[in-house]
């Protein structure tokens, strides 16, 4: 029997689990505050629903179920067809069991329906620092809404929480798809290939005007277009006046620059938000305005989000509005943890060290008067003390209780 975890997933030691506790619970705290209701949702999904969420790359990276008993016999005997042995597959992200679950219950659900899901999915990556094969999720949504204000309320609904759990050192880039594919339009880049140029320009930041244009020679688009393209990128900062005048309609730089401004009044100062012309994001299924948390502290993006207006019509045949913002949680929990990060006003830990010759229902009852003060543990005494005492101190016990001469003695 194999006792390490399975490769891109992780045991969770009691310490570690107790922060991750407390920053969830923060986080959970504002959304709810903020009049979020949450909800859950299964793991597993309906292949044809994966299959048709347009996820992007993440749909090459969806752990996909066997089909069971007969159907699974039946698969095999027509032939060695992958699609025909698996009929479900572990959700990806959020975003698809919401947009399933709002179509199953909406005339249940308030409208706009303002939604919390906290909860694990799963993706086969290559595991590496930042990136795990099982990993949490905290996403807030607004369905519904068509408004910009959405927008505008999911960005300060989840920077203030990335500020109450410690984070003040971030800022919000945004971006709208429609003005980026309309400039590219307007530069000689074909509609049908704009996915494409998208997710290389995408890369700007990383590879430079050089690199985007390397890779877009590679891929053989047209030699005008991509000439125009970087002549743009590199004839100093990009603005958003200078992109939408590139754009055949200008106008449609006006919402971004509603979200922009209105966000900031919003914030006061306490948190930065920023145009980023070359923000795309990898999911297919975003339609406008998209947002990440950059954060200095790590080499990413430590959470994101953006409008999909189109996805919950492909359940009803009629498409609502939808915007949602995520906080990558295992990103921000290794951050904090490599900073040391400790639960501020947490009591302090006190072991109620007992033996055979106190009645337990005693030491029970002593417990619960120093839990007034105290996390307390009950915990037997060991025949050696000072390694229980070692052991005890490197779990976070601070403090000791134990029956001596008639009463209880705490230190």
């Amino acid at each position: 029997m194999k006792v390490n975890a399975l490769k891109g997933m992780k045991d969770i030691l009691p310490e570690e689990q107790r922060i991750r506790d407390y920053i969830q619970g923060k986080i959970l705290e504002i959304y709810k505050a903020s009049g979020f209701e949450r909800i859950s949702t299964p793991i597993l999904e309906d292949s044809e629903n994966i299959d048709k969420s347009d996820g992007g790359d993440n749909l090459n990276l969806v752990f996909k179920v066997l089909k069971r008993g007969e159907k699974l016999d039946e698969a095999l005997a027509s032939g060695p067809n992958e699609k025909n042995l698996s009929d479900m597959g572990l959700r990806y992200d959020l975003t698809l069991p919401l947009s399933r679950f709002y179509s199953a219950n909406r005339n249940e659900l308030q409208f706009p329906f303002k939604v919390i899901q906290t909860d694990r999915v799963y993706r086969a990556e290559r595991p590496q620092k930042g990136r795990l094969r099982e990993f949490v999720q905290c996403d807030i949504d607004i369905l519904g809404d068509s408004s910009c204000n959405a927008e505008v309320e999911l960005i300060d609904v989840t920077a203030r929480a990335m500020l109450a759990i410690g984070f003040n050192n971030f800022k919000i880039n945004v971006n709208d798809r429609r003005i980026l594919r309309n400039m590219l339009e307007t530069m000689g880049f074909a509609p049908e290939t704009l996915d494409s140029v998208c997710i290389t320009f995408d890369k700007l930041d990383k590879i430079g005007a050089a690199g985007v244009e390397t890779e877009l020679k590679e891929k053989q688009f047209p030699e005008n277009a991509i000439a125009e393209l970087v002549k743009f990128i590199s004839s100093g900062e990009i603005s958003l006046d200078s992109v939408s005048a590139r754009c055949s309609d200008p106008e449609i730089a006006d919402d971004l620059r509603y979200v922009i401004n209105t966000a900031r009044e919003v914030s006061g100062g306490k948190y930065n938000i920023t145009y980023c012309p070359n923000l795309v994001r990898g999911q297919g299924y975003y339609t406008g305005m998209v947002f990440e948390i950059a954060c200095p502290d790590f080499n990413g993006a430590v959470g994101g989000g953006g409008r999909y207006d189109n996805m919950i019509g492909k359940f009803l045949g009629q498409n609502i509005p939808a915007v949602g913002f995520s906080i990558g949680f295992e990103r921000i929990c290794n951050i904090l943890l490599e900073q040391k990060y400790k639960i501020p006003d947490q009591k302090e830990k006190c072991a109620l060290l007992y033996d055979d010759e106190i009645p337990f229902s005693l030491v029970m009852q002593q417990a619960e008067k120093l839990r007034k003060d105290y996390i307390v543990g009950v915990i037997r005494k060991a025949k050696k003390a000072g390694p229980q005492f070692a052991m005890l101190e490197s779990q976070g016990y601070t403090k000791f209780a134990q029956k001596k001469d008639g009463g209880w003695i705490l230190k």
